[in-house]
């Protein structure tokens, strides 16, 4: 598992040139069970990285591209009358698979963003009285755009806290960027992408990620920097319960990717800004009010009040 762990994070880094942590991150979470967000201007490769990540994993794939006139049956699914049998049917949609990229994810609206939210949190989908369930791994690569650019909507909290983290990417260095120009000039180095895990390696190492050690005095020190997201003044509403286990699942993730069987307080640390940074809401501040890097940064300076164990 460790070499083809390996050979994910090299295929996924000759895609994505120059951005080691990004990838890092996204892996994290990968690997943790949970969705990402992957949130920056347009161009510098948020679906490049999805779609990278998803055809080196040998399962399932769906791109759904997220539109204005988009319907919550265009994702889920829908059930038709069956004038053979006379009885309706179930036509499963994009959602039915265990890679899913949802690009451009605020580019619809509200009502069919919120189709999401079992698939996300349950693993299921429920339509007509019956549930659905969901192929596994089930995991959300969503993009999206800055709220400040035309034509977007902003993801209600609700929808924000089933995300395990928020992920920007950022512009490249100028060497990153003249060796991407000279990679691409004839093909795209996505083009020669092929499988390096299967679905079921998937799920083997999500497994193992879940058996890294957290030490109770980690635990105590994580639930110190979610108690002080409820506690401070400049926060309106703090991280929920959902988010403490997931910056939990995240910094076991994070070991395991690092070769370590425990999570220590830099994983901690490192993981808090990406993983909470968005499902806390400042005071003041309206749904998609205020840049997420300035929530982010909000809880790195609540971070820095806390005593790390030792």
């Amino acid at each position: 598992m460790r070499e083809k762990v390996e050979a994910l994070d090299k295929v996924v880094n000759s895609v994505l040139l120059g951005k080691p942590a990004v990838v890092r991150l996204v892996m994290t979470a990968f690997f943790g069970g949970g969705h990402v967000l992957l949130e920056d201007v347009p161009g510098v490769g948020k679906t490049i990285l999805a779609r990278t990540l998803a055809r080196a994993v040998d399962a399932s794939f769906r791109r759904i591209q997220f539109t204005a006139d988009l319907l919550p049956s265009d994702i889920v699914g829908t059930s038709i009358f069956n004038q053979r049998n006379g009885a309706f049917e179930f036509r499963p949609g994009p959602i039915f698979a265990q890679v899913v990229l949802g690009d451009e994810i605020n580019r619809t609206t509200p009502r069919t963003q919120s189709a999401l939210l079992e698939a996300m949190n349950e693993g299921s989908v429920s339509l007509d009285g019956v549930t659905h369930g969901l192929p596994k791994p089930f995991i959300v690569l969503a993009t999206q755009n800055p709220y400040e650019f035309e034509g977007t909507y902003p993801l209600p909290e609700s929808q924000l806290d089933r995300f395990m983290m928020r992920v920007e990417i950022g512009y490249p260095g100028p060497d990153a960027e003249r060796e991407m120009l000279e990679v691409q000039q004839e093909r795209h180095p996505l083009e020669n992408v092929r499988p390096v895990l299967t679905s079921a390696d998937v799920e083997a190492i999500q497994a193992q990620v879940r058996k890294v050690r957290v030490e109770d005095s980690l635990r105590r020190y994580l639930l110190a920097i979610a108690n002080a997201t409820r506690q401070d003044r400049r926060i309106r509403v703090g991280v929920s319960p959902r988010a403490s286990g997931a910056l939990q699942r995240a910094a076991q993730s994070y070991a395991f990717l690092d070769d370590r069987e425990f999570v220590i307080p830099d994983d901690i640390k490192t993981l808090a800004p990406p993983v909470l940074g968005h499902r806390i809401v400042p005071d003041g501040a309206l749904p998609g009010e205020g840049s997420f890097r300035e929530r982010e940064n909000l809880v790195r300076e609540l971070v820095d009040t806390i005593d790390v164990p030792l």
